[in-house]
């Protein structure tokens, strides 16, 4: 995946809350859909937590799509993130569930003879929390991809209880995709602490329209502002 830089919007990098301004100890990031820019932004949180915390590392629970490096299969969102990490751990907890193809989580663990659960990768989380002051998770694929018959990613949100990032691809359609993914969001009991606007379609017309009425609406529907972390 090779996102391009993301517009530059009213706000700086956040990942402070409440009044006391400190920074989070953990992050959902999720986007739109496949393919616009999550281990990107993933990457430059991890970057702005390391501002205020030793250790902070980049989990991906579920990778799907490999190649060989340096002799050893390898997912490159996962190696973007432990780039971006200041501690190395066990591969078993930043990235729990690899697997060989570029499909759907629960199309590829199928394949895998794999069987992916919620629990499995909250329990991997928590471990990592352990060696970890800060951890950016990075969601697999859009809010409500597959990960199993009965699990999505949603469940695994929700059962993280993290504050969620949404990075809107802007193409055509993302409006749409960006409100329905904040409205799943929102009925999954998360916070939509921000979100990021990342071009992945040049030849889009009217993207600050785009970006300028998702500012609004996210904002006056989820309390949630634009964030720029380039």
């Amino acid at each position: 995946m090779s996102p391009t830089e993301a517009p530059q919007t009213p706000a700086a990098p956040s990942t402070t809350a409440g009044p006391d301004a400190r920074p989070l100890p953990g992050l959902f990031v999720t986007g739109t859909d496949t393919g616009v820019g999550k281990t990107l932004i993933s990457a430059a949180l991890l970057h702005a937590l390391a501002a205020h915390y030793p250790r902070v590392v980049g989990m991906k629970p579920v990778a799907a799509g490999t190649e060989l490096v340096n002799g050893v299969q390898a997912n490159d969102d996962v190696l973007a993130l432990r780039a971006a990490s200041t501690v190395q751990v066990d591969p078993a907890l930043d990235n729990p569930v690899l697997l060989p193809d570029p499909v759907s989580p629960h199309i590829a663990a199928r394949r895998a003879g794999v069987q992916i659960t919620v629990a499995q990768l909250v329990g991997a989380y928590q471990a990592l929390r352990l060696q970890a002051d800060a951890v950016v998770v990075e969601g697999a694929g859009g809010f409500l991809v597959p990960l199993s018959d009965t699990e999505t990613g949603a469940d695994l949100a929700r059962a993280l209880a993290l504050p969620v990032v949404l990075v809107v691809g802007l193409r055509l359609g993302c409006l749409n995709h960006a409100l329905l993914t904040a409205q799943a969001i929102a009925a999954s009991g998360l916070t939509l602490v921000g979100w990021v606007a990342n071009h992945v379609d040049a030849s889009m017309l009217a993207q600050a329209d785009n970006i300028a009425y998702l500012q609004h609406q996210l904002a006056t529907r989820y309390g949630s502002r634009a964030l720029d972390v380039r």
